[in-house]
């Protein structure tokens, strides 16, 4: 018997079937939401919405700070730590991230269009709706991170390498075939 698709009145125990799966399912999504990727700290750097253009970071500590919807448009942040930032509609348009430290940072509607990645450590982040237009990817890892599926392809064209510290290749965490 379905008990999902029976056209006549569901009887009360599937209807406390269907409750129960409802509530499993909010009980989960609710719980994963508990645990944010990527939390703004207290003690961090705020430079949600600022011109950072062409700023020098290079190997900055900027562990959990904010740059949410930031201009970094040709800034370096080679070799910088940026674990745990919040990146959200920031561009990195041609700026230097190589050898940058990206893990669980939130980078939704990102741009990293001819941004140098080279090296990079992009994993278990979340990177929905970025971008990464001619953007150099040589030796960037990308294990766990979340990434749009057309994205993903437009990469894999161009992966290539392993990462020297990771040492997961590039298409490998891309899942490219």
């Amino acid at each position: 018997m379905n008990l999902w698709l029976n056209s006549s009145k569901p009887s009360p125990f599937t209807r406390w079937c269907r409750q129960s799966w409802v509530l499993l399912l909010i009980v989960i999504l609710g719980m994963g939401m508990m645990v944010p990727v990527a939390i703004a700290q207290e003690n961090t750097v705020n430079y949600t919405l600022t011109d950072l253009r062409d700023r020098d970071f290079h190997e900055a500590d900027l562990e959990g700070a904010a740059l949410a919807g930031a201009n970094m448009k040709g800034a370096n942040f080679e070799n910088a730590n940026l674990r745990g930032t919040i990146l959200t509609k920031g561009s990195f348009f041609e700026a230097n991230l190589e050898g940058v430290d990206l893990t669980d940072s939130f980078a939704d509607r990102v741009v990293f269009d001819r941004a140098n990645l080279r090296n990079a450590i992009f994993t278990d982040a979340i990177a929905s709706s970025s971008t990464f237009n001619d953007a150099t990817i040589e030796g960037c890892d990308f294990s766990g991170t979340i990434l749009d599926r057309y994205q993903v392809v437009k990469l894999c064209d161009r992966a290539r390498g392993t990462n020297p510290i990771t040492g997961v290749s590039t298409r490998v965490s891309l899942g490219c075939h």
